[in-house]
């Protein structure tokens, strides 16, 4: 049986991967019509997927996709896609302009290049859009169909918490909300519909993975609910315009109740978004500092794999292991620019593992994440160290008995 937006058209900017192709995805189960304008051709060493691989997941779940190479800045190549988006399937009813840049930085160490570039894609690409595809919108209305826009946008506040960590960003981000607010009063007498989705939390994609690597991953949800909550407002056929949508709350009033499922690990604490006046309380201690957010998770994650490996390391002591090593090692372990200092005693009594610093025979100098790696097996002390990511200060004789050390550990099964 045919879904509700089977035979429409949605062109979406930025669908090569994350939010934008889960949207894609999610009208195609409904036999949609789906145009990919992203810039992604060709396979990027750093981040999966391009327009042709996401254009076959999109067809395997039962729609058609036409994949156009876009960059949204340039007018010509905005104006290509759309006309072989509506020689391709007579028209387009939906707009999805989700394509987006981001850098979270202050005024000072924000270099012009990226204010233009996230003004130019957020922004300006919107609007550029917007205006190219209204005609086809038009057209679609006559046809007897809703069409919309949908921008992937914060509602607009103009509290300083907002813009004093990133001011840049959010000029550019609140361009494309503003473009909704402007839009929707200038187009709801013809009937198109304008508004803005976003999420409560943060969605792990490639830009969050940018910003605060894998650590993060499991306290995010998935690119799904907001597939999920786009779908419950495009496929409204009664005319409502100029919102600004979250994601959880428009799936709540559709009678979602299980949120663990968009989790990517259920149980574990989220990650809020930010712009959101429901999460200010959570934000004013922190002057509204998103990417304060993120490295606090990342120390967590990190922090919890650290403190596991020491506490496993004071369940292995004994007598045996201080006598065959006899000596004390300083561990300063730095994830970005903090630094936790551990002290290992393997030279008095039955041994002791104590945070914070101290008196020692030999410092181990790493990053948290190489740390990590070292104690699970995954990298050999003595070819960190010929590699640089181990720092030796001190009795290097003793520093090699490290490696007799994790041995031990291994086989303890830490």
């Amino acid at each position: 049986m045919a879904g509700k937006l089977a035979g429409y058209t949605l062109f979406i900017t930025g669908a090569s991967r994350g939010i934008g192709k889960a949207i894609g995805l999610r009208a195609a189960r409904d036999g949609a019509n789906v145009v990919i304008a992203a810039k992604t051709a060709e396979a990027h060493p750093k981040l999966p997927g391009t327009i042709y691989t996401a254009a076959k997941e999109i067809e395997d779940a039962g729609g058609k996709c036409l994949p156009c190479i876009v960059d949204v800045r340039d007018e010509a190549m905005v104006e290509k896609a759309v006309k072989e988006a509506v020689s391709t399937f007579g028209g387009i009813d939906i707009l999805v302009n989700n394509a987006s840049a981001i850098s979270l930085t202050g005024t000072e160490v924000t270099k012009m290049k990226t204010y233009d570039l996230m003004n130019q894609v957020n922004t300006r690409g919107t609007y550029l859009c917007s205006k190219i595809c209204v005609p086809h919108l038009l057209d679609s209305k006559k046809r007897g169909k809703s069409p919309h826009i949908l921008n992937i946008s914060p509602p607009l506040s103009m509290k300083p918490m907002w813009f004093k960590n990133h001011t840049a960003y959010t000029i550019a981000k609140y361009g494309m909300s503003m473009c909704v607010l402007g839009m929707a009063a200038e187009f709801e007498e013809s009937g198109i519909a304008v508004n803005a989705l976003w999420p409560k939390t943060a969605i792990l994609t490639a830009a969050m993975e940018m910003l605060g690597g894998k650590d993060v991953s499991s306290q995010c949800r998935k690119p799904e609910i907001m597939a999920d909550a786009a779908y419950a407002i495009l496929k409204q056929e009664t005319l409502s315009t100029g919102k600004f949508l979250i994601d959880d709350e428009v799936l709540a009033k559709e009678g979602v109740t299980d949120f663990d499922q968009y989790a990517v690990e259920p149980g574990k604490p989220l990650i809020l978004d930010f712009f959101l006046e429901e999460n200010e309380a959570d934000f004013q201690g922190q002057e509204a500092d998103f990417q304060g957010q993120i490295e606090k998770a990342k120390a967590a994650s990190k922090g919890g794999e650290i403190v596991g490996i020491f506490n496993n390391i004071k369940d292995a002591l004994s007598t045996e292991l201080v006598a065959q090593t006899k000596g004390i090692f300083k561990f300063e372990i730095k994830d970005g620019d903090a630094i936790e200092t551990w002290v290992l005693d393997l030279k008095n009594g039955e041994g002791k593992v104590t945070k914070g610093d101290g008196d020692s025979d030999v410092v181990m100098k790493m990053a948290s994440s190489d740390f990590v790696s070292m104690f699970q097996g995954k990298l050999n002390s003595t070819a960190a160290f010929m590699q640089g990511k181990l720092k030796i200060d001190g009795n290097m004789m003793l520093a090699m008995k490290l490696e007799q050390l994790m041995n031990k550990m291994q086989k303890a099964k830490l």
